[in-house]
C-alpha cells in the first residue's frame, strides 16, 4: 500500500534590507538565514549525501529571493556574523567569571554552530537561492512561488493588483530559478471565490459593487496549477462571503459545482479542482492536514513545547544568545535551566518516529475510499528559528519515512499519484485565527487598507502611460509600482494585529504610501510634459537603491494575460 506524504515549507520575509537593522530590519533577515535557511540547506545536503531525497515542496517568496540575491545582503550578513562571534566570546568571559560552566560550554556550542553555518555560506558562494535551485534540478525539492510581496490577495481592491502580484512572482521565479513555477503558496493561505465584491473599508465601502474573479481564475491566467488551502475550507459547504453588508437570502450564495456521483465525501487528504460558479479557469487545491499541523505547530500540544528544547523567548543581552531550555510549562523565564543539546537530540529522534507513525496512520485511515495524501505545510522559519531543533527533526523524519513505507513527494509529483477529485467551489477564508480575514482586517488595521485602496486606484490610472516612450516616466512608474507592491505586503497588518512589531509596521506602511504618492505626482507631471527636476531625480535614484526589488518590473504586468494557459 502506498503512503504518500508532502511536506511544504513556506519561506518568506518582507522587504527589510535598507529599512533599519535591529530588531526588525536586516538583522531579522540575517537571523533567519543563520537559524533557518542555511540549516535547511545543510539538512537537505546531508540527506542527499546519504541517498535520501527530502522531496520538500518549498516556497521561496519573490521578495525574499530578491533580498537573498542582493550584494547588500551579503554585507549585512557578514556584519551580523561578526557580531554573534563577539557575543559568544563576551558571553563566555562573563559566565566564566560567574562560574556557570554549563553556559560556558553553550557559548562554545553557539560558536561552533555559527562557524559551521558561515562555512556553508562560503562554500555555496553566498548563493542561497541558487543552491535551492541546484536541489530542484537534482529532483530533491520543488520550488513554488508566492505573491510577489506576500500581498493579501482576497482583500486587494483591484484585479490589476492581483495580476501584478502574480505576474511579478512568475517572472522573478523564472529569472532566479530558470523555470516557471507550477504551484503557488497563496499568502496566509487566503482564498476568495468569484462573487459581487464590495470594499470592506475606504471611501467606496458599501457603494462599489462588482463581480470579481475567484483567485483560482487569476492563477489559471498565469499558468499556476495548484495551491495550498486550510482544511476548514474543504469541510465547509457553499461559499460564505465574509464582508458583505447584508445577509444573503437562501439561493443568493453559489451552490457547490456538481461532483461526480462516485466522488467520495470531501476530505483534506485528497486534492480537488477548484472553480467558482460561472468562472473561467480552475486550479487544484491541496489541503493542510489538521493532525500533523497540531503536532508541529502547537507549543502547548506539539513537539516544539518539549521541555528539553531550547527556549525561544529567553535571551542573554548583550548579544541575544539563548542558553536555556523550556524547562517547564510555567512560562517563568527566571526558572529556566541550561540547555542540553544531547538531551534535546534524544527527544528529536523520538518525536520524528512519532510523527512518521502519525503520518502513516493518518494516510491509512484516509485511504479507506481510495488513494490519499497527507499534506503538511508550515512556515519554514519554524524550523531552526522558533524551534531550534526543527531542522534536525526534519532530517530524522526524512530518514524514518522510507523505513515506515511512507513515500515523500513534492506537490507536483503528488498530482500524478493522487489525482484531483471532483470540481468544487470553496468558501472564502485563510489559515489565520478564525479561519477568516480578521488578523489582517480589523479596527487596528482598517486605516492601512484605506492607504492601499487609495494607492491602487491611483496606480490603475497611471497604467495608461505604462508603455510611454519617455524614459524618466517609465522609471518613475516602475518605482511607484514597487512602492505599491511593498505597501501591499500582508506582513504589516499581521505585525500590527499581533503587536510583535507594531511601530515598525505602521512606519513602513506610512513610508511606502508617502513614497508612492510622491512618485505618483512626479508621474503625472512627466505625463503632462514637465521635465524631471534635479531634486526629483535624486529622490528617484535614492528609492531605486533603497527599494531595489524586481529590477525588471513592468507596470504593464498589472494588465490581465489573454486567457488561461
Amino acid at each position: 500500500m502506498s503512503y504518500p506524504f508532502a511536506l511544504v515549507l513556506h519561506t518568506h520575509l518582507p522587504m527589510v534590507l535598507n529599512h533599519g537593522r535591529w530588531p526588525h530590519g536586516s538583522d531579522w533577515l540575517s537571523e533567519a538565514t543563520f537559524e533557518c535557511y542555511l540549516p535547511l540547506l545543510e539538512t537537505a545536503h546531508r540527506l542527499v549525501a546519504d541517498g535520501v531525497s527530502p522531496k520538500w515542496t518549498i516556497n521561496l517568496s519573490p521578495v525574499l529571493v530578491e533580498q537573498l540575491a542582493s550584494p547588500e545582503f551579503q554585507r549585512e550578513l557578514a556584519f551580523y556574523y561578526d557580531n554573534v562571534r563577539r557575543a559568544c566570546i563576551a558571553s563566555r568571559e562573563q559566565f566564566a567569571l560567574e562560574g556557570q560552566e554549563a553556559i560556558v560550554g553553550l557559548t562554545r556550542f553557539w560558536e561552533e554552530f555559527y562557524e559551521r553555518m558561515w562555512e556553508l555560506h562560503r562554500r555555496i558562494g553566498g548563493d542561497i537561492p541558487g543552491t535551492f535551485a541546484d536541489l530542484q534540478r537534482g529532483g530533491h525539492v520543488e520550488i513554488i512561488t508566492c505573491a510577489a510581496t506576500h500581498g493579501y490577495l482576497p482583500l486587494l481592491s483591484r484585479d490589476e493588483s492581483i495580476h501584478l502580484q502574480l505576474r511579478t512572482a512568475v517572472e522573478t521565479h523564472r529569472r532566479h530559478f530558470g523555470v516557471r513555477p507550477r504551484g503557488i503558496w497563496l499568502p496566509e493561505c487566503a482564498y476568495r471565490p468569484r462573487y459581487e465584491w464590495t470594499p470592506p473599508t475606504g471611501r467606496d465601502r458599501g457603494r462599489e459593487r462588482r463581480v470579481r474573479p475567484g483567485i483560482e481564475e487569476m492563477l489559471a491566467r498565469h499558468d499556476l496549477e495548484y495551491f495550498v488551502a486550510d482544511a476548514h475550507l474543504v469541510a465547509a459547504g457553499a461559499p460564505v462571503f465574509l464582508y458583505r453588508d447584508y445577509v444573503p437570502r437562501r439561493g443568493e450564495i453559489d451552490e457547490p459545482l456538481p461532483e461526480s456521483p462516485r466522488a467520495p465525501r470531501r476530505s483534506p487528504y485528497v486534492p480537488y479542482r477548484v472553480a467558482s460558479r460561472g468562472g473561467a479557469g480552475h486550479a487544484v487545491a491541496f489541503f493542510r492536514d489538521p493532525k500533523t499541523t497540531v503536532q508541529v505547530w502547537s507549543r502547548e500540544h506539539g513537539y516544539p513545547g518539549e521541555f528539553a528544547y531550547l527556549e525561544f523567548h529567553k535571551k542573554h543581552f548583550p548579544g541575544g544568545l539563548r542558553f536555556w531550555r523550556i524547562t517547564d510549562a510555567s512560562g517563568d523565564l527566571g526558572k529556566k535551566i541550561p540547555y542540553d543539546p544531547d538531551l534535546a537530540g534524544q527527544k528529536v529522534r523520538s518525536h520524528a518516529r512519532h510523527f512518521v507513525e502519525l503520518v502513516r496512520d493518518t494516510i491509512g485511515r484516509a485511504s479507506d475510499d481510495g488513494s490519499a495524501l497527507v499534506c503538511s505545510p508550515y512556515d519554514a522559519e519554524l524550523f531552526g528559528h522558533w524551534w531550534f531543533e526543527g531542522p534536525q527533526w526534519l532530517e530524522e523524519v526524512g530518514r524514518e519515512l522510507g523505513a515506515a513505507g511512507v513515500t515523500a513527494m513534492t506537490l507536483g509529483e503528488a498530482l500524478a499519484v493522487v489525482p484531483p477529485r471532483a470540481t468544487l467551489s470553496l468558501p472564502e477564508g485563510s489559515w489565520g485565527e478564525g479561519g477568516d480575514h480578521r488578523v489582517w482586517l480589523n479596527r487596528d488595521t482598517e486605516w492601512t487598507w484605506d492607504r492601499v485602496y487609495s494607492a491602487e486606484a491611483e496606480w490603475v490610472e497611471h497604467l495608461l502611460h505604462a508603455a510611454a516612450p519617455n524614459g524618466d516616466l517609465r522609471r518613475v512608474l516602475a518605482q511607484a509600482t514597487r512602492e505599491l507592491l511593498l505597501l501591499q505586503s500582508s506582513d504589516w497588518q499581521f505585525l500590527i494585529t499581533t503587536g510583535t512589531a507594531r511601530d515598525y509596521a505602521e512606519r513602513r506602511i506610512a513610508e511606502h504610501y508617502a513614497e508612492f504618492k510622491r512618485l505618483s505626482e512626479l508621474a503625472r507631471a512627466l505625463a503632462e510634459g514637465t521635465p524631471l527636476s534635479p531634486e526629483a531625480a535624486d529622490t528617484l535614484r535614492r528609492l531605486e537603491r533603497q527599494d531595489f526589488c524586481f529590477a525588471d518590473l513592468d507596470p504593464a504586468w498589472g494588465q490581465a494575460p489573454p486567457g488561461p494557459g
